[in-house]
């Protein structure tokens, strides 16, 4: 919310916001890794996630910037499977190692991100667009000592405070006002809050039910992977074989990028309620596991359609979005976590989950109905081109 709207300012550009975060964030993560006192653990883990959230929240605005619009939800799914396959390495990375140093893990994230910050440092480009011609226009008025060639961005008799304004409080008045904008941020988050649910439920089935260790539980989260990787394979199957020869014959728009989502929705629940109802000693912890990697591609299918819906309409404020959106997803999961535990344990993990899965059927109807609505409510808002 403070690092991506800035990239949309043009006299900053998407590589600054990037270099800066991800330097503090490493150096910050070698700071945790030593540190012996639990409040500052506490304080560094918070930094860390402040610093690191950048790469998450923009990274599908420097998609959009590489990709036209036909091609980027190529990006879009490895960008989604990233944000997807992350939570469940972590566990898989140090389910081993944490029983003997609990500083390892904290290690793991400082060996991975050193060659990443190395690349970013020294290699990554400027991608956005009205940063490039911002840099264009001032090549050429040093070349040449025209003053009267100037970039768009320049055109605007806006203060440097105004530009800034403008970026970090547009973004969440279109999600506060904008219907659409505003059910693909509550619909969003409570997908990703029941995923993180997930983490929570693992250890009360497969160590308490099932007698795993700790390393067995994270091989577990591979299921989260395997499901990952198919719905991937099979929404790029789907871009290729069938979205892309239709868009030749008609123009699609908007909605038809939800299309689908509508075939993902129905299986959140089937998910949900496989994993809560056959979590027992009486059957084998394969179909449980069944269940979360059901959720986990049915949720990886709509979290892709509506990373691609977002920007359509709102192209000048795409990472600012993205980071509005990965802002409340992140903050409702945190709030799951703290309760989900709890309720597993007081309601049991049959009526636990099967509670979030009725959730689940809920968003069905909020997605059907944005898939026929959705031009209605754009027409209406005052904040979309089209």
């Amino acid at each position: 919310m403070v690092f991506s709207p800035m990239s949309e300012i043009a006299f900053i550009g998407r590589s600054p916001p990037y270099v800066i975060s991800f330097t503090l964030f490493f150096i910050v993560s070698i700071v945790v890794a030593v540190v012996d006192n639990f409040p500052a653990i506490l304080v560094l883990r918070f930094l860390q996630g402040f610093f690191g959230s950048p790469c998450l929240a923009s990274g599908g605005a420097s998609l959009q910037d590489i990709y036209d619009w036909f091609h980027v939800p190529y990006g879009f799914i490895f960008w989604v499977a990233a944000i997807y396959s992350g939570p469940a390495l972590g566990p898989l990375l140090s389910g081993y190692v944490v029983a003997d140093n609990w500083r390892w893990p904290l290690w793991e994230i400082v060996f991975l991100a050193a060659p990443l910050m190395v690349l970013l440092v020294c290699f990554l480009p400027e991608t956005s667009s009205s940063t490039i011609l911002l840099h264009r226009a001032q090549r050429l008025r040093k070349v040449t000592g025209n003053e009267k060639i100037v970039a768009a961005s320049e055109a605007k008799k806006l203060t440097i405070m105004g530009i800034v304004m403008d970026a970090m409080i547009k973004p969440t008045e279109i999600a506060i006002k904008d219907p659409a904008i505003g059910f693909v941020c509550v619909y969003g988050s409570l997908v990703y809050a029941i995923y993180y649910s997930f983490f929570e439920a693992f250890p009360i089935v497969y160590a308490g039910i099932y007698g795993m260790t700790i390393g067995q539980i994270g091989l577990v989260f591979l299921s989260i992977i395997i499901g990952c990787a198919f719905s991937a394979s099979m929404y790029a199957s789907y871009l290729k074989y069938v979205f892309f020869p239709k868009t030749k014959k008609i123009d699609p728009t908007q909605e038809d990028r939800l299309l689908p989502a509508l075939y993902a929705v129905w299986f959140l629940p089937i998910g949900l309620f496989i994993f809560a109802w056959t979590a027992k000693n009486s059957i084998h912890w394969i179909a449980p596991t069944i269940g979360i990697a059901i959720y986990s591609a049915s949720s990886f299918v709509v979290f892709q359609c509506i990373i691609v819906y977002v920007p359509l309409s709102y192209p000048d404020y795409v990472a600012s979005l993205f980071a509005a959106n990965d802002f409340m997803r992140s903050l409702t999961a945190a709030g799951f976590v703290m309760f989900s535990r709890a309720m597993y344990i007081n309601l049991g993990i049959n009526k636990g989950v099967s509670l979030l899965g009725g959730l689940s059927v809920m968003g069905i109807l909020g997605m059907y109905f944005l898939y026929f609505y959705g031009s209605m409510l754009r027409a209406r808002s005052k904040f979309a081109i089209g």
